[in-house]
């Protein structure tokens, strides 16, 4: 368990974490995949300043790539940290209905 921003967590943060599969969904969510297998949902419209404006494009949105283990937008320009992602997403658990 950790705590970030007085919210309790569980299990523990992960350093050196990589993403290795983002899928876009509807709603500026993510389904993100990290190098621990774990699968997190992240939610995009959270990102704010300048840097992160032209994720407003839908067609930039959709368009993540992976560059070591890391999200990137419109060749390069945007990056966010997997620890970032980590940090800031929760849990997501493929339920088959």
């Amino acid at each position: 368990m950790y705590i970030v921003n007085d919210i309790c967590y569980a299990g523990e943060m992960v350093e050196g974490i990589k993403v290795t599969e983002v899928k876009p969904l509807r709603g500026g969510i993510m389904l993100v995949t990290f190098s621990t297998g774990e699968k997190r949902l992240f939610d995009t419209t959270l990102l704010k300043g300048p840097a992160f404006a032209p994720l407003a494009d839908e067609k930039i949105l959709n368009n993540p790539v992976l560059f070591h283990g890391v999200i990137t937008w419109d060749n390069g320009k945007i990056d966010i940290a997997p620890e970032t992602v980590y940090r800031d997403s929760y849990s997501y658990e493929n339920v088959a209905i």
